[in-house]
């Protein structure tokens, strides 16, 4: 009986040792990491007790660093205005992402094209049938204006009202067509500045008219005028497919060459590029080619990006900027550890470990740059929101993007990863100091 006991005494004992030593263990860990905190907050306020003693010395070394973060802060967020205005300026003439053309079907063994009226009906059905909000009708042609001092031919494109939309139509005065003014009598146009300057520039709140000269002639009202620009000194006009059609002659029509627009997603522009072309292929029969293309900007060249050589442009400047300041602050840091030797020495003869002087210079550098960094952000921020800059970069954009948070951020990892290569050879050349040498220094 007692030898079992002694059995049960000593079994038992090794189980209440393992789990008195898994408990240590718990224990250990919490405390360790509890340390690691403590030691971390230590040092950062050690180091921000030492930019305080020499505020003034920090003050000069990080004026070139706060300005090398607003720099770089700075260009990309004017790099995200000028993307935009890029951006808007391409979808002007190509449409939005993503917008699918169709043309009219065409018969290369009978050489003829398909009846419009079925095309339209065609394409109608598709849009019903897979939920497009945003289609419409394009179409180039000529017509002719009687002006005071004669008629002249005017490059007319006829339009819906959903072309504004989808192609960011902006105007110089005025406004773009509404669904209102297709049940106008008198038809409304949307004129070049060239083609307003010829009326002699009236009040739109006049309503100003011209006549349209053709096979029913009609005066129209302007109710837009396009913004004037260098290299567009024509006479232009753009008017509804619904009055198009009064205005034009047959012969005019058929000469047009109408092609119908379709904003859709990026996402499924593959997809109801297929479907679509499926769908008109059938209602035609066998033996008519129909073409259905992507044309807005993010499909050329496969698929590429046209903003891609200005975003590379200017990482390449940010790059340039940040080295200009990490270099800067390199040599400040130097000097300052050199000045500090003796210091540092008498710390370390107090028991200060070559970890904490190693953690504690390079502390210094990377509070310093990350507070420095926080003050380039902000007027990187207030530089770039500011409407004078914004107007000077890209003025009149429809969509004017909010400071870019990456950008925000990559000014203050930008600083943190400057503070902490700065401060790491001065921490190696701290921590290399003898203590008899430092104090004899």
């Amino acid at each position: 009986m007692s030898e079992s006991t002694d059995l049960d005494t000593v079994t038992s004992e090794p189980e209440a040792g393992t789990e008195v030593a898994t408990r240590i263990r718990r224990e250990k860990r919490p405390r360790e990491a509890s340390g690691l905190l403590s030691g971390l907050v230590g040092a950062i306020n050690e180091a921000w007790d030492e930019l305080r003693v020499h505020r003034t010395r920090v003050l000069l070394s990080l004026i070139g660093v706060g300005v090398a973060v607003c720099a770089l802060t700075s260009v990309v967020g004017v790099g995200a205005i000028a993307e935009q205005a890029q951006i808007e300026q391409l979808e002007r003439g190509s449409g939005r992402p993503a917008t699918l053309v169709l043309g009219i079907p065409y018969n290369p063994v009978t050489g003829t094209q398909g009846d419009a009226t079925k095309f339209a009906e065609a394409v109608a059905t598709a849009v019903d049938r897979y939920s497009i909000t945003y289609s419409g009708t394009v179409s180039y042609a000529q017509s002719t204006a009687q002006f005071v001092d004669g008629t002249s031919l005017i490059e007319t494109q006829a339009v819906d009202v959903d072309y504004g939309t989808m192609h960011r139509a902006q105007l110089g005065s005025g406004q773009w067509f509404v669904d209102s003014d297709e049940l106008r009598m008198a038809p409304a146009i949307i004129v070049s500045d060239a083609f307003f300057q010829r009326l002699g520039a009236p009040d739109l709140r006049t309503n100003p008219t011209v006549a349209l000269l053709g096979e029913n002639d009609v005066t129209a009202v302007v109710i837009g005028v396009m913004p004037a620009a260098n290299y567009d000194t024509g006479l232009r006009m753009y008017i509804l497919n619904s009055a198009w059609k009064q205005l034009a002659t047959p012969t005019m029509i058929a000469q047009s060459y109408p092609q119908y627009e379709m904003w859709v997603p990026p996402e499924l522009a593959a997809e109801l590029t297929d479907l679509i072309k499926r769908d008109i292929s059938a209602s035609f029969g066998e033996g008519w080619q129909v073409d259905v293309n992507r044309q807005d900007y993010l499909a050329w060249e496969g698929g590429g990006d046209p903003i891609g050589p200005i975003r590379l442009v200017l990482s390449g400047i940010s790059v340039l900027i940040l080295l200009l300041g990490a270099l800067g602050l390199v040599n400040i840091s130097l000097v300052t550890v050199r000045q500090r030797i003796r210091e540092i020495g008498i710390r370390r003869s107090f028991g200060a470990t070559a970890g904490r002087v190693f953690f504690a210079v390079m502390m210094e550098s990377v509070v310093a740059t990350v507070v420095a960094g926080a003050v380039g952000v902000f007027l990187a921020v207030l530089i770039v929101q500011s409407p004078l800059v914004r107007d000077f970069v890209a003025s009149g954009l429809s969509d004017v993007p909010a400071f870019p948070v990456e950008a925000a951020l990559l000014g203050l990892g930008a600083a943190t990863a400057v503070g902490a290569l700065a401060g790491l050879l001065p921490a190696l050349v701290a921590v290399r100091v003898k203590v008899i040498d430092a104090i004899r220094y």
